[in-house]
C-alpha cells in the first residue's frame, strides 16, 4: 500500500472561553476524543495534564496524526491544533466540533496544506455559536431526556 504525503493542518486561537471549561482536563479529553471521532479519525492514545493553579493540555494521538488543546483559563484562551494526513479525515470537522463546545467570542485560524510541495496557507472560517446549549454535548444530553 502506498500512502499519500498530503495533509491538512489547522491552528486555531480562541479567546473569550469560559474559565471552568478550560480548566477541566478530563472534560476536555472527552471532547477532543469526540471531535476526533466526529471527523472519522482513529484515536490511538490520549494524554491529559491538569496544571496548578489552572490550565490544561490534552493531546490525542491519531493514526492520521494529532489533535491538541492548550488552555490558559485565566485569560479565556485556548490554542487548538489538528493535523491529519491523507484525504479521508478532515481536521476542520474536528475543530468545528470543538468551537461549538468552547463557544469563544473571538477566533483566529490558519490552515496549512502540507506534503504536496510548497506549504499553502489559508484562513478557514468556523461558525461560532456562542450561545447556551449549542454544542454537541448539550444536544446529546437534551436528546437523551426526550
Amino acid at each position: 500500500m502506498e500512502y499519500s504525503t498530503f495533509g491538512r493542518h489547522i491552528a486555531l486561537d480562541t479567546w473569550g472561553v469560559d474559565f471552568d471549561l478550560l480548566n477541566h482536563a478530563e472534560k476536555l479529553k472527552q471532547y477532543l476524543v469526540e471531535a476526533a471521532e466526529a471527523c472519522g479519525a482513529t484515536v490511538l492514545s490520549v494524554q491529559a495534564k491538569q496544571f496548578e493553579p489552572q490550565g490544561a493540555t490534552v493531546l490525542v494521538l491519531l493514526s492520521e496524526s494529532h489533535l491538541s488543546i492548550h488552555t490558559y483559563p485565566e485569560k479565556g484562551f485556548a490554542a487548538l491544533d489538528c493535523y491529519t494526513c491523507g484525504e479521508q479525515v478532515d481536521p476542520e470537522i474536528a475543530i468545528q466540533y470543538l468551537v461549538d463546545i468552547l463557544k469563544p467570542t473571538k477566533i483566529y485560524s490558519r490552515k496549512l496544506i502540507r506534503g504536496s510541495g510548497d506549504i499553502e496557507v489559508s484562513t478557514p472560517h468556523f461558525k461560532n455559536h456562542a450561545t447556551p446549549n449549542s454544542h454537541p454535548a448539550s444536544n446529546k444530553k437534551q436528546a437523551a431526556k426526550k
